[in-house]
């Protein structure tokens, strides 16, 4: 129940962040200071909320890496029992004995296949990990060249219309 009221309010927030990449790359930038504080406000908040669900995601992933890795000990378990099996089917001379070893075989193939398997799966978390972090850098960036320009501008602006009042003033006394 509570998960549900807290996703309601995030669609909102995306869409709304949305809107601001979308009027920042098409170069149509506000620069009303209760917009950018509202802005600013939204960033914040999707920030934390984008946070959040990462760390939900790696709560949740190392959850799944903990049960892998409990079914991989499970299954070298099974392995040795097996081969324990077929050395006490083998001394029996059971007809079955061509059916066990060949499962054993299997097994055998599959478990040497679930290592590296399990290697690439670490290798690639961390790939992720760095990415997504490089990603988060270069957006901080962004955000902090979107706010110098913000300034930038707002200073350019008052710096033209002081001039234009200068000039205007000499015209004026010129009449």
């Amino acid at each position: 129940m509570m998960q549900t009221e807290q996703a309601q309010p995030q669609p909102q927030q995306q869409q709304q962040q949305q809107q601001l990449v979308v009027q920042n790359s098409a170069g149509s930038l506000s620069f009303n200071s209760n917009l950018s504080k509202e802005d600013e406000e939204m960033s914040r908040s999707a920030l934390s909320t984008f946070r959040a669900k990462e760390e939900e995601i790696e709560r949740k992933k190392m959850e799944v890496r903990e049960k892998v890795q409990a079914q991989l000990g499970r299954v070298e378990e099974e392995t040795k029992r097996l081969a324990t099996i077929r050395e006490e089917l083998e001394g029996l001379a059971d007809p079955m004995r061509k059916e066990v070893s060949q499962v054993r075989k299997k097994i055998d193939s599959i478990n040497k296949e679930l290592k590296p398997l399990g290697h690439t799966c670490q290798k690639k978390e961390k790939e992720y990990r760095d990415a997504l972090e490089a990603f988060n850098e270069k957006n901080r960036e962004k955000v902090q060249l979107i706010t110098k320009l913000m300034e930038l501008v707002s200073e350019s602006e008052k710096l033209r219309m002081k001039k234009l009042e200068e000039l205007s003033k000499n015209v004026d006394s010129l009449q």
